[in-house]
């Protein structure tokens, strides 16, 4: 089993910038690519971006390419997501979970608690 912890959401005004991390222990890290989701109000969590498990390949959905950067280090254990040029419609709770590969979307383990991102206009 795997866990997985994110932090670094908050509050921002639209235009502003976040970076989301996620730490994960209790499997070989570098051994899965990894990804990012996020869940609005009232709507199904939302594959965002991927990464592979040696960072080389990455993908991201249409609505946050150019705007957010997946990045990883495997000697952390650490995902991360940077993300500039925030809409109120990024606003969501954002997961990170271990894929297949970075255009995967099916998420490997059980889901954290996540992190909210809350962007005002």
């Amino acid at each position: 089993q795997v866990q997985l912890v994110e932090s670094g959401g908050g509050l921002v005004q639209a235009g502003g910038s976040l970076r989301l991390s996620c730490a994960a222990s209790g499997r070989t890290f570098s051994n899965y690519a990894m990804g990012w989701f996020r869940q609005a109000p009232g709507k199904e969590r939302e594959f965002v971006a991927g990464i592979s498990y040696n960072g080389i390949n990455t993908y991201y959905t249409d609505s946050v390419k150019g705007r957010f950067t997946i990045s990883r280090n495997n000697a952390k254990n650490t995902v991360y997501l940077q993300m500039n040029s925030l809409k109120p419609d990024d606003t969501a709770v954002y997961y990170c979970n271990l894929l297949n590969n970075a255009r995967d979307p099916r998420p490997l383990s059980s889901w954290g608690q996540g992190t909210r991102v809350t962007v005002s206009s």
